[in-house]
């Protein structure tokens, strides 16, 4: 704290004896001791204060990030879930139609999809690939489904 060399704490020491005299040079020396300890002790505690402090401020820069991001991500979810709704509803919309369609039509059975054609082709060329290649990666074919039968009445 002070830099004082043992040399200047010596002659402190000497007019402090000459000044106080034996009787109370004890005494005072105790004295001084004590209020020193407390110095100390409230210098400690004001710096553990500072750092509790500091720390907390820390804390709470965090508290707030942590917070920012929830609510950002809070808001992505619930745009996310309104986007989905939207796209549920104009499904919905679309299969009300078709329903309708059907029902107006008076049809029986429902007509292949328009993809029919496309994954015709794909197993043709599945059929036509050259069998003396190897190819780790090419899955077996899957067998042919019927088409369902209408069983309405």
């Amino acid at each position: 704290m002070f830099e004082i060399s043992f040399g200047e704490l010596l002659i402190i020491g000497a007019v402090a004896l000459i000044v106080l005299g034996p009787e109370r040079l004890p005494t005072v020396a105790r004295t001084i001791g004590a209020l020193v300890g407390r110095a100390q002790r409230f210098v400690a505690s004001v710096k553990s204060d500072i750092q509790q402090q500091s720390q907390l401020a820390g804390l709470q820069e965090l508290q707030q990030d942590m917070q920012q991001a929830a609510e950002a991500f809070r808001h992505q979810v619930e745009s996310e879930v309104a986007q989905v709704r939207d796209v549920a509803r104009e499904i919905e919309h679309e299969a009300a139609a078709v329903a309708a369609q059907v029902q107006a039509d008076g049809a029986h059975s429902i007509a292949p999809p328009d993809n029919a054609a496309n994954l015709s082709s794909a197993e043709d060329e599945l059929a036509r690939k050259d069998d003396s290649q190897l190819d780790l990666f090419d899955l077996p074919a899957a067998p042919a489904i019927p088409p369902a039968a209408d069983h309405r009445s």
